[in-house]
């Protein structure tokens, strides 16, 4: 039994499961319908697998060695993280209380069969940048991942399997947020409880967004 690698996967889980940026956006998202939802948790789970690639290489190192890098990249990240957080409480302001048909807003279920190829790729886009854009992300892997390669093995095949075990965690973790939110929908969409996730969901993102933009700044 691998008890390093065992280690690993609970390390991981409660890394990827850590509610954060990532998880408020695929919740958010997937108030809105369940094909958000899932669109936006495999854009966390592609963003993820850039931060691991980059590890893998080497390539976070030159993040870290690189501070003007590193700050910049910070900066854009919470940028956009703080985009989201604003066009969250802006849309509390535009939403009716009821749609044109008279059922609750935002309880539009997705229909069978019927394109939603804009919304997809948007949502994908969406929940890959949330994640893409934050630097403490390579930082933590580059820093993990080498502590669980046992002594005399080689660090590619390894760091590999780390990196890929991460990778299918949060496939498994954020589509299950999804589904359980869509599954919840029919309460979660009711206008007073959407506002009051919206504007949670909106504070958070804007809160970390103002974070992430001003600790560059204030070093």
């Amino acid at each position: 039994m691998d008890a390093q690698l065992i280690a690993f996967t609970g390390v991981a889980a409660g890394m990827v499961a850590l509610p954060g940026a990532d998880f408020t956006v695929v919740v958010r998202n997937a108030l809105a319908s369940r094909t958000a939802g899932l669109a936006t948790a495999l854009g966390v789970a592609g963003g993820l697998l850039v931060h691991t690639a980059l590890a893998v290489a080497g390539l976070a190192a030159v993040l870290v060695t690189m501070p003007v890098l590193f700050r910049a990249v910070q900066l854009l990240g919470g940028a956009y993280v703080l985009y989201l957080g604003v066009s969250a409480l802006y849309a509390i302001r535009r939403r009716p209380s009821r749609d044109s048909s008279g059922s609750p807003s935002g309880t539009r279920e997705d229909e069978p069969g019927r394109p939603v190829p804009r919304e997809f790729g948007r949502a994908l886009r969406q929940g890959f940048l949330t994640n893409a854009l934050n630097p403490k992300a390579p930082v933590l892997f580059l820093s993990l991942l080498p502590q669980f390669v046992p002594d005399g093995q080689p660090p590619l095949p390894r760091t590999l399997l780390l990196a890929a075990l991460v990778v299918v965690l949060a496939l498994i973790w954020f589509p299950a947020v999804a589904l359980l939110v869509d599954r919840l929908g029919r309460w979660l969409r009711r206008p007073r409880t959407a506002r009051a996730i919206e504007g949670g969901s909106g504070v958070a993102l804007t809160g970390l967004g103002l974070a992430l933009v001003t600790g560059p700044l204030l070093r």
